[in-house]
């Protein structure tokens, strides 16, 4: 294969370091990082002038395909929100419509800096098709629901294998399939031992759903005499490849069980504020050593996609709600959306920071506009005053995917055309 070039010069590094500097990128990965301008010739060379480069945001836990469903019920909580509208709609998914939903989500993402995501949803096969042609990087699971039916929970474990054997480790490497049981709540003690067994036995990873609202505590108390992790420790389902999302609703207990079998953590906070499912102890959760990266869950909660918004969430949230204004500085913050995301998808050794040798999963942030201006603490500008909308290029395993603001892959326009006439069928049928 011919080698390919990028030379990204003179631009503002997001690293161990704050340095201006130039990167340069060879096919997939970083090759060289240097403080020269101008140091070498590329097939492609981007100013970066007045730009900040940064590690591609990782957003640990998404559902694509509800783009479909944005905006479609708001102001309500969660079981009224899942019961009566969310769920009826997704009885009339079709694999069509959950990849004109993932093309929709997979542009939104690059056009605000997200590289990787962690998603579960339904139609993977689907999503990955989506995914591909995107160039992004995502880990995918399918929804798995038996709510103690043995016949559905042998159709899960199906659909799930066929995903994992057409899916896994596909698109030059970029698209990893993982098991993704939904919830303590909605799936049996068999299926999450089944899935905890095949899960270890191909090592891949596990995506799912815990402690989200106290509603939820207070079903698995009932059912299983336990809180959520407490139950999920007792039955052996626990361990250092499991990303749990929300985990809004912790005992003590439950954080120290968390932190012995390192369990990743995804933090959602703007669903979590949105649907009034309360806060998660972050601060204490990060001070405790346990990995806890950032996601925006679906866009039916939330409603968009943007992890810019997110970091400035997480941070401020943390702030009000213990009172103390130095919990979450902006320097971990970027690192929940960044290398912490990467480890809680096991690619940390992959991605997640700008470091030669790694992939070249990379954003470059505009830094001339008004909300950035002046420009003094570039971390501080990125997290709390920064937005989606000042990403300027997005780099994907090496490849282009937006330059200067303009999409290098997929049709922006027909996309959004798709999405409309799909959640307009969708909407017509539920």
């Amino acid at each position: 294969m011919e080698t390919t070039s990028i030379l990204i010069d003179n631009v503002t590094i997001l690293g161990d370091e704050i340095k201006k500097g130039s990167v340069i990128v060879e096919n997939n990965k970083i090759v060289e990082i240097t403080e020269i301008p101008g140091s070498c010739s590329a097939d492609e060379v981007i100013n970066g002038e007045k730009k900040v480069l940064m590690p591609g945001l990782v957003n640990t836990h998404t559902h694509l395909s509800m783009t479909l469903m944005r905006g479609l019920a708001d102001d309500l909580p969660l079981d009224t929100w899942l019961n009566d509208h969310i769920w009826p709609v997704e009885a009339n998914l079709t694999g069509e419509y959950c990849y004109a939903g993932a093309l929709l989500a997979c542009i939104e993402m690059i056009k605000s800096g997200t590289t990787a995501f962690n998603d579960m949803y339904f139609f993977m096969d689907d999503v990955a098709k989506a995914v591909d042609k995107s160039g992004l990087r995502g880990m995918l699971s399918h929804g798995m629901i038996d709510l103690g039916d043995e016949e559905k929970r042998k159709a899960e474990f199906r659909e799930t294998m066929r995903i994992i054997e057409k899916c896994h480790d596909t698109a030059e490497g970029r698209i990893k399939v993982a098991f993704g049981p939904h919830a303590p709540y909605t799936c049996s003690t068999e299926l999450l031992k089944e899935v905890r067994e095949k899960a270890s036995k191909l090592g891949l990873k596990i995506h799912i759903h815990v402690a989200e609202t106290e509603f939820e505590v207070g079903q698995i108390k009932e059912s299983y005499g336990a809180r959520p992790f407490e139950y999920l420790d007792e039955i052996g389902f626990l361990a250092d490849d499991v990303i749990a999302a929300h985990a809004v609703w912790l005992s003590d207990k439950e954080i120290e069980i968390i932190k012995e079998n390192d369990v990743k953590l995804s933090h959602n906070p703007a669903s979590n504020m949105k649907l009034a499912s309360g806060i998660s102890p972050v601060s204490k959760l990060v001070e405790s050593g346990i990995n806890v990266s950032l996601g925006t869950d679906g866009a039916a909660s939330n409603n968009n996609l943007d992890l810019f918004e997110e970091m400035k969430l997480a941070a401020l949230l943390q702030k009000v709600n213990t009172g103390d204004s130095t919990v979450l500085p902006a320097e971990k913050v970027l690192e929940m959306a960044t290398i912490d995301g990467a480890a809680a998808l096991g690619l940390e050794n992959e991605i997640g920071s700008i470091e030669v040798g790694k992939k070249a999963d990379l954003v470059l942030v505009d830094m001339k506009t008004p909300s950035l201006t002046p420009f003094r603490h570039p971390v501080s500008h990125v997290v709390y005053a920064a937005n989606g909308g000042d990403v300027d290029t997005v780099i994907c395993n090496g490849e282009i995917l937006m330059r200067n603001k303009v999409l290098e892959v997929l049709d922006e326009a027909e996309v959004i055309q798709l999405a409309e006439d799909a959640a307009e069928e969708l909407l017509s049928k539920s």
